[in-house]
């Protein structure tokens, strides 16, 4: 299956990254109206319209200003560099339980965006203003415990040990999370053969 490149193929078809791509089960579908409405909010604001990871991206002076998501439950506006933002209504949740920084408005109806325009409109703006400035987020480092499990892995299996070092940043926490998450001494030894071809393949946890 191949991922869209097309911004106006995820309004029409999908992001192509399952088999429901191009048919009416698509996650899109029943949020369609919401996701050309917050189209038309990013495009009335001056931002440049692209994809990234599949799905609409909107940028603003070289920088990635916010991206859309749509799923069984909801869809979802996701502002990047969100500790730039000043959530003064108070509308914005965590992508997730790892998240440091609540940076996303989730919508389950698709009127909802008309009721938050002006906020959806302030928000961009001032990630907008924060691109052409050149302001960047502070960085936050934060340590996580890396499992005996892992350890003891990576010093039995050389091969897996270089792929796991030479993985980015991101890519050795996705795992390091994904492990932490493990009660059992006994599922975590089972997570980490079962992500050894990935690891292997340099791809992250959550990676296809």
């Amino acid at each position: 299956m191949a991922m869209i490149t097309d911004p106006d193929d995820f309004f029409t078809l999908g992001c192509g990254r399952c088999d429901r791509f191009a048919t009416p089960d698509c996650s899109t579908r029943p949020w369609i109206d919401g996701l050309n409405a917050l189209r038309r909010i990013c495009l009335d604001v001056g931002l440049e319209e692209t994809v990234k990871w599949a799905h609409p991206c909107y940028m603003h002076a070289g920088r990635n200003i916010a991206i859309f998501g749509a799923f069984r439950g909801d869809f979802r506006l996701s502002f990047l560099n969100p500790s730039l933002l000043v959530d003064s209504e108070g509308v914005l949740e965590p992508q997730g339980p790892n998240s440091q920084t609540p940076g996303m408005i989730r919508f389950t109806a698709n009127a909802q965006v008309a009721e938050l325009e002006p906020v959806i409109r302030a928000y961009l703006r001032q990630l907008m203003d924060h691109a052409e400035a050149g302001t960047k987020p502070a960085k936050t480092e934060r340590e996580i415990d890396v499992p005996d499990e892992l350890t003891e892995a990576l010093d039995a299996d050389p091969e897996l040990a270089e792929a796991f070092h030479a993985l980015t940043p991101g890519r050795q926490k996705s795992y390091l999370f994904a492990l932490n998450q493990a009660k059992q001494s006994a599922t975590r030894v089972a997570r980490i053969e079962k992500f050894r071809d990935k690891i292997i393949a340099g791809k992250g946890a959550l990676e296809r």
